[in-house]
Formats: structure tokens, C-alpha cells, sequence
């Protein structure tokens, strides 16, 4: 994923983390007030703090935003790194062609086989209002010595940073 440095400098610990991870879950609500959670290719991490992603126009996500006052929530995970971010936001549907040519990238091409220029493709941009996130800045070993440090000792283990950051 792209990134760029942030405007607001609590967000640049944000951006750090998220910015190597491909993959983030999005939440949504749906018609019955589910909580529904579905794999996304975060495309840019922009200076304002939002995250972009393609998406079909006719895709039930677009409808369950717009009918959820827009509120939604993107998760990204990095398991062998322990780091941990979750934002709240909300999200819009934008139909910029520049933009779109902008993040084009080959993969695209896998889920959109019209290419950029598909009537059904837009874009998906989510504004970060806060982000949570939770880092472990030690090693794999040192991870897991502290949890079996934990179950002897019975104290939780320290797992690194944990802060909310609001943009």
C-alpha cells in the first residue's frame, strides 16, 4: 500500500504500521444491523489520514454505508509483526476517474477484469476520525517468553504499546 506522511503528526505511528500490510478487514452494517467484515486491498494511506479502496458500485458494502450514516470500521493485522491497528471512520463513495488511474495497480485487474476504465468500478475512501493500535516492538521469542512469564507469574504479560489516536 501507498503512504504518504500524514498532516497530522499523531497519525504518522498509524501510517508506520499499516503501511506494509495489504490486506485490511472493513465492517459494515447491514439491513438486519449486522456487523458484516470483509477482506479489502488498501490501496493509499493518504496525508489527510484516509485509506482508499476499489469496490463495485452495485456492491452491497456501498448501500449498507450510505444507509449506516457512513460509520464504518477497517482492521489491519500484521500477526508476525504483533502490530495491530483499528480505525473508525467514515466512508464514501468516490467516482474520480483521476484517482482511480492513480491506484491502479495489475492486481486490479483480477477482481475488475474490465480494467479502470469498468462502469462498475470506484473507489471507497474511509477518513480516519480515530485510530487504535497496538504494538509489539519485541521479538517473536521475547513475545512469547512473556506469556510463558504471564502463566507462572499470573501477571499479564506486557504486549507493547496501546494508544487511540485521533485525527
Amino acid at each position: 500500500m501507498e503512504s504518504k506522511p500524514q498532516k497530522n503528526e499523531q497519525m504518522e505511528k498509524v501510517r508506520d504500521m499499516v503501511e506494509d500490510i495489504r490486506i485490511a478487514m472493513m465492517t459494515t452494517v447491514d439491513e438486519q444491523g449486522n456487523l458484516v467484515s470483509r477482506p479489502m486491498a488498501a490501496l493509499q494511506f493518504d496525508e489527510e489520514g484516509n485509506v482508499w479502496f476499489f469496490t463495485q458500485r452495485s456492491s452491497p458494502k456501498v448501500d449498507q454505508i450510505e444507509q449506516n450514516e457512513k460509520r464504518v470500521n477497517v482492521a489491519f493485522a500484521s500477526v508476525s509483526d504483533a502490530d495491530y491497528v483499528s480505525i473508525s471512520g467514515t466512508a464514501s463513495e468516490v467516482d474520480d476517474r483521476a484517482k482511480i488511474n492513480e491506484l491502479w495497480n495489475p492486481q486490479a485487474k483480477a477482481w475488475f477484469p474490465k480494467g479502470k476504465d469498468d462502469p462498475e468500478l470506484t473507489l471507497l475512501k474511509v477518513h480516519t476520525q480515530m485510530a487504535e493500535y497496538w504494538d509489539s516492538n519485541d521479538s517473536t521469542m521475547v513475545r512469547l517468553f512473556q506469556q510463558a512469564a504471564a502463566v507462572v507469574t499470573g501477571n499479564p504479560p506486557k504486549m507493547g504499546e496501546n494508544e487511540k489516536v485521533y485525527n
